[in-house]
């Protein structure tokens, strides 16, 4: 199982990204997938996840209104729309996958992990 991410880069304040994440020799439809991030010195922490159907969302408080997860289970592919982003956005960005959403939400070990994307907000 592959889980490649991509689209990190540099923004400024207020500035906008969006995240892939392609899964490879994955049934990605039977999976919740969500979205974590690492600053640095910091812990891993929960961003946002979604559904195998993509009705269930759930995000962090620290992101709700800004961010918003999406999937395309025909391309196996899971998104993460970044708008208004903010200095303490910055970190590495990892792409999971788990068996449900709400194990997702809830801090269950997911089954996977795709490598990180690095996001750099300046200020």
């Amino acid at each position: 199982v592959q889980l490649q991410a991509s689209g990190g880069g540099l923004v400024q304040a207020g500035g906008s990204l969006r995240l892939s994440c392609a899964a490879s020799e994955l049934t990605f439809s039977n999976y919740g997938m969500g979205w974590f991030r690492q600053a640095l010195g910091k812990q891993r922490e929960f961003v946002a996840a979604i559904s195998w159907s993509g009705v269930a969302k759930y995000y962090a408080d620290s992101v709700k209104g800004r961010f918003t997860i999406s999937r395309d289970n025909a391309k196996n592919t899971v998104y993460l729309q970044m708008n208004s982003l903010k200095p303490e956005d910055t970190a590495v960005y990892y792409c999971a996958a788990g068996d449900s959403v709400s194990s997702l939400r809830d801090g269950t070990a997911p089954d996977y992990w795709g490598q990180g994307t690095l996001v750099t907000v300046s200020s």
